[in-house]
């Protein structure tokens, strides 16, 4: 049964695997959770998923978005209000808190919520009670709490941002989803889901060919499962019931992927389970090898420059951001002047992935 609720939380690798048994150990009790992680990596899901398997699955799950709300109306949206309280109040309301009793209440974005509202929401968790504005009468509150938020809250306590005693009543038990490009090779089956979800709703979807599949599992995703999302609704819309080739895709999907370093999913044997173990140590080999210290990599240069060859003067301060991407960009034009411009050699020279050096290549505008 738990495994149908825990369904959207599409992914079989290891990143996902370890989210859905955080959810499984946590769900039958009455812990506040904190969901952490980018935007757009699926946290509202974690948490529909997290009140599915729990006992109060059969009471409300009620999402409510700090961010979204101005602070002075976030009182009157958690707590209700009383006729009369405020201009404009003229019926009494019930808060989110009241509609979530004896189920759970999702609040996301929690790391915006206004300082005096972190005060009133602190003493709710604690002491279980709450009164609507306007009104005097006490609440009874027996509702589980799950937080979301994209921001470091510890940041956000050491600038007084952030109230550190609500932070540790949150943070009873945390979940961290992982970026999606942490988890590349869930990307077949999110398009598979997503394009499921298309098709169910009596629409034609199209079909990615391995090599388009490829590229997409090299991109980065900033925007993350949100943004696969949405390419997922734009190719249905463009390709009904067409293949959709490398060619196809938007000019910013279009990364370049080398043969040997591919991540397209086969059906499984135990030759795909081998070329995919091969293929997630050549990335972490690659992470590696691009944090290498620029003393490791040896190019054959007979003029080293002044950056390269002699620590700075340090008397004066230092830009250390700056300097290391200076010398990052001049250890790629030398491998790329040494190999006459062949970006496969230079890859070999630096020791890291041919696309990796590709994305410095256009992220430095380097021809």
């Amino acid at each position: 049964m738990q495994e149908m609720f825990l369904a959207n939380l599409v992914g079989s690798g290891s990143a996902m695997q370890q989210v859905k048994k955080l959810i499984q150990q946590v769900a039958s009790t009455d812990a506040s959770v904190l969901i952490l992680g980018e935007s757009g990596t699926g946290k509202e899901v974690v948490a529909q998923a997290l009140h599915s398997v729990s006992p109060r699955s059969e009471r409300a799950f009620i999402p409510i978005n700090c961010g979204a709300i101005p602070g002075e109306l976030l009182e009157s949206e958690l707590f209700g209000h009383e006729k009369g309280a405020f201009t404009g109040a003229i019926t009494a309301r019930k808060g989110r808190f009241e509609m979530a009793e004896k189920g759970t209440i999702f609040l996301d974005e929690i790391g915006d919520m206004p300082l005096p509202m972190q005060v009133k929401l602190l003493r709710v968790l604690q002491e279980r009670i709450y009164e609507r504005v306007g009104g005097n009468k006490s609440f009874e509150c027996d509702v589980r709490v799950v937080a979301a938020t994209h921001r470091n809250l510890e940041d956000h306590i050491s600038e007084g941002t952030f109230r550190e005693d609500l932070f540790y009543r949150l943070n009873v038990f945390p979940i961290e989803m992982p970026a999606l490009r942490e988890r590349r090779e869930d990307i077949p089956e999110l398009f598979e889901f997503m394009f499921k979800k298309i098709k169910d709703s009596g629409r034609k979807i199209p079909n990615l060919t391995q090599q388009a599949l490829a590229a997409l599992q090299h991109y980065p995703w900033p925007g993350n499962v949100r943004e696969l999302g949405n390419l997922s609704e734009r190719l249905s819309i463009l390709f009904p019931g067409l293949t959709v080739g490398y060619d196809d895709l938007p000019p910013r999907y279009q990364v370049e992927v080398s043969e040997e370093r591919s991540w397209v999913q086969h059906e499984p044997s135990d030759a795909s389970s081998q070329s995919a173990n091969s293929n997630n140590k050549s990335v972490a080999d690659s992470i590696r090898q691009d944090a290498s210290p620029a003393s490791e990599i040896v190019l054959d240069s007979p003029q080293p420059s002044q950056a390269l060859s002699s620590p700075p003067d340090l008397n004066d301060g230092l830009d250390l951001k700056s300097y290391l991407v200076e010398m990052e960009v001049q250890l790629i034009q030398r491998a790329l002047s040494q190999t006459d411009g062949n970006v496969s050699q230079a890859a070999k020279l630096l020791q890291t992935n041919r696309t990796t050096l590709v994305e410095k290549i256009r992220k430095f505008n380097l021809n």
